[in-house]
């Protein structure tokens, strides 16, 4: 059987895209997309990709308007969250450990719901 070998993009509108993008690529570090052929779109590190599709009246994502989350992989969580505090973005830590990893929760500047994943 033939099988997708990963995610290529996610794609959701938004009130002001350019805003929007230029917010994840100061505070993320993700590229917007290339406005040529020429110019690589942003390149994720190769690891461990969850699709999990979630009851319809989960709470996990907050705002049950949000169809979505993203969750981001990092390689210093903490790092990741005093960067985002500096600039002003309330970041919520899980203060637990998982066997899979550390978790904080964030949102963007519309309100999606991010999840910040420190792999195990």
């Amino acid at each position: 059987m033939e099988k997708v070998s990963g995610i290529g993009g996610f794609f959701f509108r938004s009130e002001d895209p350019k805003a929007l993008a230029a917010w994840y690529e100061a505070h993320l570090g993700i590229a917007p997309v290339p406005g040529d052929y020429d110019t690589p779109p942003w390149e994720q590190e190769a690891g461990a990709t969850v699709f999990a599709p979630f009851e319809k009246v989960t709470e996990y994502f907050g705002n049950a308007e949000k169809a979505f989350m993203l969750n981001f992989r990092v390689g210093n969580l903490d790092a990741m969250i005093a960067q985002l505090e500096a600039a002003g973005i309330e970041v919520r830590r899980d203060p637990e450990s998982y066997p899979n990893g550390r978790f904080a929760w964030l949102n963007d500047p519309e309100g999606n719901p991010i999840e910040l994943w420190e792999p195990a």
